[in-house]
């Protein structure tokens, strides 16, 4: 089973090749340059480092949201189009979820925080529970655009320790020391940020299931309006 990951909710530029449970190749970039700039070169320039044959791919697994709207319509047009070209079906992988499993096994409640501005994170929570030789990824709270307070004090109700991860730490690093009333921890640099290895990971394991859409029928998961959406809203109200 050979999977292409593709990342490109957040800051975070990710594209990945997952081969059966190994990981061929991953390029990812945290840079200013915007996605339209960078995912298509680097899935070229990954494809020639290890001479991959795109029609040797089973599916394209993506971040589909929640996100930055610019981020995920460039990730869902670069997947539809392989997509649509190789006759390969798409696996939307939550971007939470993809988040969540770059801490795979922990036995803390993982919490991924992503910026959405106006005081608010697109989040969940999640743990993994023992299954056979590995773990299942099981949510907690579902995902949603959240207020960072009421985030801390559901957390703090469940009463176990937690780790952090996402662009929502650095905005909201204080809030949490403050207001979090459980054990915390924040992830460390390796895995604090989308990665398109997990994306393909768990893609690999949703493909398994069959959890696959036509390309073609294939749309992000935003989660609400954008802000643009919201204003054009009231002024027709």
């Amino acid at each position: 089973m050979k999977i292409l990951g593709l990342d490109s909710s957040g800051l975070v530029a990710s594209v990945a090749v997952v081969e059966d449970d190994e990981l061929v190749a991953e390029y990812t970039t945290n840079y200013k340059k915007t996605h339209s700039q960078t995912l298509l070169p680097m899935l070229e320039e990954l494809k020639s480092m290890i001479e991959l044959d795109l029609g040797t791919l089973d599916a394209i697994a993506l971040a589909s949201g929640p996100g930055s709207f610019t981020g995920l319509r460039i990730g869902s047009a670069t997947a539809k189009g392989l997509g649509l070209a190789l006759d390969r079906p798409l696996v939307e992988v939550p971007t939470l979820e993809g988040l969540a499993w770059n801490l795979w096994g922990t036995d803390r409640v993982v919490c991924p925080l992503m910026d959405a501005r106006r005081n608010q994170v697109y989040t969940a929570a999640y743990e993994f529970l023992p299954v056979g030789e590995g773990y299942e990824l099981s949510g907690i709270l579902p995902q949603g655009p959240r207020d960072i307070q009421a985030v801390l004090e559901e957390l703090t109700g469940l009463g176990r320790a937690v780790v952090f991860l996402g662009d929502g730490v650095p905005v909201y690093r204080e809030t949490i020391r403050e207001k979090c009333g459980v054990p915390y921890t924040f992830a460390p640099a390796n895995s604090n940020r989308q990665r398109a290895a997990s994306i393909a990971g768990l893609g690999s394991v949703y493909f398994s299931r069959g959890m696959t859409v036509d390309a073609a029928g294939h749309r992000p998961e935003y989660l609400r309006q954008s802000q643009a959406e919201q204003e054009a809203g009231r002024e027709q109200a």
